[in-house]
């Protein structure tokens, strides 16, 4: 089987509960192995869940639900983490956190963040 590259490197969904939700999805994503993992950020906004080795998903009180989503692109280097802000700003996208280290969520990880014209937070990450 050919090696596909991972372009998606983490979602975040909007909760308007985050308990009720964590429930949910606690018991709905253990059958397919995956487990919770807790918050990725010392504000504990959100829960996120995965495998040990890859927390890809998470649900969060910082987004509203049903409306504006977060998705994060996986890159190659911190070179293109950079190049991302600067063509999705002139593409039209608004600043909502410029390139660099992100040791908040872990070591090693390097992000940019744009607002797409839908008001989507939209993140290129590099993990050094």
């Amino acid at each position: 089987m050919p090696t596909r590259r991972v372009i998606i490197d983490h979602l975040t969904i909007g909760v308007s509960d985050l308990e009720r939700s964590r429930r949910f999805y606690a018991h709905a994503l253990a059958p397919l192995g995956f487990e919770e993992l807790g918050p990725w950020s010392d504000a504990r906004r959100e829960i996120s869940f995965g495998t040990k080795e890859a927390s890809d998903f998470a649900i969060s009180q910082e987004y509203e639900p049903g409306g504006q989503l977060h998705i994060a692109f996986a890159a190659d280097t911190a070179e293109q983490v950079d190049a991302f802000h600067v063509a999705a700003l002139a593409a039209g996208g608004k600043d909502n956190g410029a390139p660099g280290p992100r040791p908040e969520y872990s070591e090693g990880y390097y992000g940019a963040f744009v607002l797409d014209p839908d008001g989507h937070n939209v993140e290129a990450v590099f993990h050094a």
